[in-house]
């Protein structure tokens, strides 16, 4: 797998789509750092950790819905392996007039756009929410 947070976040898409409750996704340190941000701006209601059939760890995405929507409308993968998207902090992107999130990985950390400003660190632009 060359990318796992598309991949993850693929997984997300298409459960919603499907209605499901609950998702799965190998397990990495990266991905749960995404899915923290995810739940403390209110988009999923959690995750969890466990194991597959064969051992493997694995994360299990709890989503969540408003009156049988999908609270998540939109996820964009920005950075991409083939295409990295590094910005400072002046340039860091408001994802519809701020209704939105953009997830970044600075260095000190995996963080919201409007933590990375009040944190004066720039990064890279791991994806879009709305």
């Amino acid at each position: 797998m060359n990318d796992p947070i598309g991949d993850m976040l693929t997984r997300i898409r298409n459960a919603q789509l499907r209605g499901k409750s609950n998702v799965s996704t190998p397990a990495s340190k990266l991905r749960a750092w995404v899915l923290d941000v995810l739940a403390d701006e209110g988009y999923i209601r959690g995750y969890e950790k466990g194991t597959d059939h064969r051992g493997h760890p694995t994360l299990e995405i709890a989503l969540k819905y408003y009156e049988g929507a999908p609270v998540i409308r939109e996820l964009t993968r920005v950075s991409k392996p083939g295409r990295r998207v590094y910005l400072g902090v002046d340039n860091i992107p408001q994802v519809r007039q701020g209704l939105g999130v953009s997830i970044v990985s600075t260095p000190k950390g995996v963080m919201s756009d409007a933590n990375a400003r009040a944190a004066n660190v720039g990064g890279e632009v791991l994806c879009t929410v709305f």
